[in-house]
């Protein structure tokens, strides 16, 4: 089983909801990001989704969006970010995931990804511009190394659609709240309820609600129909106005 799964199976025995917060490496300078990083895993998170910064970023909303520009201008890239995770590897009781898109990992090298994940200790990936039909050779490539690549799914996502995501899925499944970009939002779509039904039947492996996250009373509308949140934007915006990763986790433990 995915670490990514073990850890999320792990709180929900807790009678607790799985804590995946988002950080752009690099953010929000190359020092702090590891002490953020270290906070995030000492108040309790389940898995870490550490961002690979881009220059096209389509997925991302304003305030990812500028963070990871940000990172890219400090010099932030994939080498950096596998080489430093290589020198702390054991040090996270999280799981270690890598979000971002197709063309710096391609240009990276597959293989060498790969390979390069197992040694630093990432578990999972997110490809957040590749399609289900076009993702089997990026699997082929990181399976192998332990790393599993988590499906996204959505509102406009079909049950059947669905199904062909479950095949194989491991770690957990993303479901995306929105038809849109990150970014913190007061209310959250009145179909999520629905839809995560269909996806809790579908996938036998854990399932997270993630864009529009900012603060865990949000969940509770959705309890029992997912097992993991993921936030970013509000948590960048914190750390931006001067506060730690600590007290922005303090709600949610």
């Amino acid at each position: 089983m995915n670490p990514m799964q073990i850890h999320i199976e792990e709180a929900r025995k807790k009678g607790k909801v799985g804590l995946i917060p988002f950080l752009p490496a690099g953010f929000p300078n190359r020092e702090r990001f590891w002490k953020e990083l270290a906070e995030l895993d000492a108040a309790g998170a389940s898995v870490i989704e550490i961002g690979m910064p881009f220059s096209d970023p389509v997925a991302d909303g304003p305030v990812v969006e500028k963070a990871s520009l940000k990172c890219l201008e400090d010099g932030i890239n994939l080498t950096w970010i596998l080489t430093e995770l290589k020198k702390r590897k054991g040090q996270f009781k999280a799981a270690l995931l890598l979000m971002g898109y197709l063309n710096p990992v391609y240009q990276y090298g597959l293989d060498k990804f790969g390979a390069d994940c197992e040694a630093a200790g990432v578990s999972g990936l997110i490809i957040a511009d590749m399609p289900h039909e076009e993702s089997q050779f990026v699997k082929d490539a990181v399976e192998p190394h332990g790393v599993a690549l988590v499906p996204l799914v959505g509102l406009n996502t079909t049950k059947e659609r669905m199904k062909l995501y479950a095949d194989g899925a491991q770690g957990f499944c993303y479901f995306v709240s929105v038809l849109g970009t990150t970014g913190q939002r007061d209310a959250l779509p009145a179909r999520i309820k629905e839809k995560l039904k269909e996806a809790k039947e579908v996938f036998d492996i854990p399932v997270a609600l993630g864009f529009g996250i900012k603060h865990p009373d949000q969940l509770k509308e959705f309890e029992g129909l997912m097992d993991a949140a993921v936030f970013g934007s509000a948590l960048i915006s914190h750390i931006e106005s001067g506060r730690s990763s600590d007290s922005f986790m303090e709600p949610w433990k």
